[in-house]
Parts: C-alpha cells; sequence; structure tokens
C-alpha cells in the first residue's frame, strides 16, 4: 500500500490528486471531497487507508475552486467536467481494474450528476454522507435525480448526521429499489464524528466504510461477470 502524488487534468487547469494504492487492489474508487476541505482532509485520508487495507485503491483530487483557494463551490457543470478528469485519470492509473465514483457530501452529490446523460465508465456510485438537505431543512429534492440512474449505489450515512433525516433518506433509498443499499454509521455524524460511550472503539467508523464498500465492489462486480 502507498501514496503518490498526482495531477489531474481539470476543465480549467490542472488539479493536485493523490492515488492510494492497495496491495492487491480488485477496483479502484474517485474519491471526491466534500465542500469545505479538499482532497488532503484527514477524512479522507482515513477513508482511503482503510479502503486500501480491503482491496480497494482510491483516487482523491482537488476541484477547481479548491484548488484556486476559492471558498464558492464550482457549478454542476464544472464540478461534473472535473470528476469526469478524475475518472480518466483514474483509467490511466488503474491497469483495467473495475472503477467506482463518489465522494464525501458535496463530492457524492456532485458524483450522481456527473454519471447523468455521461458515458462515464464506472460500475457504481458510493455517497459518503450525502447532504440530503440542509440542516434543520428536511426534504429530499436534492436526491430527485437519483432514480435517473441506472447504476449501483451505495450509501454510508451516520445516524447522526444532520444534514440526512434517517426516515427522509430510508425513503429515498427505497424508492430506488434493489440497485441501492444504505448503510448506518451507528452515532457517527455528517463529519465522522462519533458518541464514543455509545459506540465500540472496533471497528472504527472508515474500516466500517471500507469494509461495506468492499462487499458493495464485490457485488457489483460479480453481478457484472455472471450476466
Amino acid at each position: 500500500m502507498g501514496d503518490r502524488a498526482l495531477t489531474v487534468e481539470g476543465p480549467q487547469e490542472p488539479l493536485s490528486a493523490e492515488l492510494t494504492e492497495a496491495v492487491s487492489p480488485k477496483a479502484m474508487l474517485v474519491l471526491a471531497h466534500g465542500a469545505g476541505a479538499g482532497y488532503q482532509h484527514n477524512n479522507l485520508l482515513g477513508i482511503s487507508a482503510a479502503l486500501a487495507g480491503h482491496g480497494v485503491s482510491s483516487l482523491r483530487f482537488n476541484f477547481p475552486y479548491m484548488q484556486a483557494g476559492r471558498r464558492r463551490v464550482d457549478s454542476v457543470a464544472v464540478a461534473t467536467a472535473a470528476l469526469a478528469a478524475g475518472v480518466a485519470e483514474a483509467q490511466a492509473q488503474g491497469g483495467g481494474l473495475p472503477l467506482f465514483l463518489g465522494g464525501h457530501s458535496f463530492g457524492g452529490r456532485m458524483a450522481s450528476h456527473a454519471v447523468l446523460g455521461s458515458d462515464l465508465d464506472v460500475r457504481g456510485l458510493i455517497f459518503c454522507s450525502f447532504p440530503l438537505h440542509q440542516p434543520k431543512k428536511p426534504g429530499v429534492e436534492r436526491a430527485a435525480h437519483l432514480v435517473d440512474i441506472a447504476l449501483p449505489m451505495l450509501f454510508l450515512s451516520g445516524t447522526r448526521d444532520a444534514l440526512a433525516q434517517a426516515d427522509l433518506l430510508e425513503q429515498v433509498v427505497a424508492g430506488l429499489g434493489t440497485r441501492a443499499r444504505l448503510h448506518w454509521l451507528a452515532t457517527a455524524d455528517h463529519s465522522y464524528r462519533i458518541l464514543k460511550r455509545q459506540r465500540l472503539p472496533e471497528p472504527t467508523v472508515f474500516e466500517e466504510m471500507a469494509g461495506r464498500v468492499a462487499a458493495f465492489v464485490e457485488e457489483v462486480c460479480g453481478r457484472a461477470q455472471g450476466s
């Protein structure tokens, strides 16, 4: 396992990136960051390290606004173009590995838009803390487009996530049918902080997430081989 600095040729300028490689990878995940922190945020580093331990390599990169040091997030068009560039770099680095696309919060939501009406060669979507709504403003409008996505989807969400009211997220996932999976991370909030007294120390949240991702990858790839 190791980390390697890369550059993704973004839609406006080169984007800083890093590839975390598993020893014997079975897939690669393009893992996009959330709105407030870039590709080297501790949470993403923790997720990537845990994924590598479960045989999933990951490619992280900065969105253009983060690369330029701006606070305002990119438009959907710019963000999805950057994600497409990230997928292209993952294809170049992956040696034919099955590719998955996803991210934390904003990054995951943009990943869902990136596959709409595109020919991105990814096997499925992985949402880490999907931001279903603003805090204290419950709603499902941000997920309305998900019904138009035919790819398998995995949602990893904390039970204390203020941006994903439990009954609403369960409603959304149920509406997607058999192509969607939802796994609750006990006591975790939107940033994966946990209530330590109410949660056993093992596995860590990131290890739990990685285990679910690995199982999802195996399910999706096994399904494709059997079809």
